[in-house]
């Protein structure tokens, strides 16, 4: 062992040095997001074949879920809609109907946990007849009518309770149609503007179709969604949503966009920054663990902190319960 080595050696030669370290890599309670899956049909479980141990819950149901979770420490939610008995139309009519199970659920999610922060995907993927993230007219995106309708399901969500709105959606000018939909009805000060703005057309994706019944019936989302190879049109896209007024931007997939989380975190040190572990990451750690390759604990501590170690300030995953029952063991990890 030469000097060098015992110099570097010397600074981590216990846990508690290690722990010094690594202190911007942490993860806690405030640094996860729950995404759930909730169900027009109120009495309806369903688990999702492509991502096992993850269900789409009826509204009867989602409290037995979520109160451990709570109890466990959760401190904010993602809540997607998905419709199997409403129909769907061109215009996403059920994306904020009454009868819309996010607009159902968000006075009682208020009601049962006050001190929870709650997010409402908005996108019109899930209620469309086409499945597509914004209204089709000749099987084009007319972009003028999607972030009219956008901001309408923005505000519905908004007044229903939501403490965050999240476009998904990718469509030019969207956060400024929600922030004006919000700025009308005096919201701004309540609900804040969380966009995926950095998503890639991913693979990894297809699970999450699953779950929330959104497949496109016709083509694919490319065109309005990031090329897998592009750092610079994610790099101009977050530059569009922080310049239009986003409160939080996102990345989306996680592992493979890592050097894309630490480009944006370069350049917008003092933006909030979500990475989105998404149902692909999710379903391929589980069938690592599954065949034996490394240790839930393990091979997931190892991946957020990654994450963290990027940039990212808040990772969504589906993962959140297990985590936070570690975290109530060991905090942070």
């Amino acid at each position: 062992m030469n000097s060098i080595d015992k110099v570097i050696q010397s600074g981590y030669f216990n846990d508690t040095l290690r722990q010094w370290h690594c202190l911007n890599t942490q993860i806690t309670p405030f640094n996860l997001m729950y995404p759930i899956f909730i169900l027009d049909d109120m009495d309806l479980k369903e688990e999702i074949k492509s991502m096992p141990g993850i269900y789409r819950y009826g509204l009867n149901h989602v409290k037995s879920m979520l109160d451990p979770v709570v109890e466990s420490g959760l401190k904010s939610l993602l809540v997607f809609g998905v419709i199997n008995k409403l129909p769907k139309n061109q215009h996403g009519k059920h994306a904020d109907s009454p009868e819309n199970p996010v607009i159902q659920a968000l006075p009682l999610l208020k009601k049962w946990y006050p001190e929870l922060t709650i997010a409402c995907d908005v996108c019109l993927c899930p209620y469309t007849s086409d499945g597509h993230c914004g209204i089709v007219e000749n099987q084009c995106i007319d972009n003028e009518q999607s972030i009219k309708r956008l901001g309408e399901i923005a505000l519905s969500y908004a007044l229903a309770g939501a403490d965050i709105v999240a476009p998904s959606c990718m469509m030019e000018g969207h956060i400024s149609a929600i922030k004006n939909s919000l700025m009308k009805e005096k919201l701004l000060s309540r609900v804040c503007v969380l966009s995926y703005s950095a998503k890639f057309c991913s693979v990894f994706y297809g699970p999450f179709r699953d779950a929330a019944n959104c497949s496109p019936s016709f083509s694919n989302r490319s065109s309005y969604q990031i090329p897998v190879g592009s750092s610079s049109i994610a790099e101009r896209v977050v530059n569009r949503d922080i310049h239009e007024s986003c409160d939080m931007t996102m990345v989306k997939p996680g592992m493979m966009y890592l050097d894309i989380v630490r480009q944006i975190k370069n350049n917008h040190p003092n933006i909030p920054l979500f990475i989105y572990q998404v149902s692909g990451e999710y379903a391929m750690i589980h069938h690592a663990v599954q065949g034996g390759v490394y240790g839930l604990k393990e091979g997931l501590t190892e991946i957020l902190r990654s994450m963290r170690r990027a940039g990212g300030d808040v990772i969504i995953t589906y993962y959140t319960p297990i985590i936070l029952k570690w975290l109530k063991e060991t905090c942070p990890l």
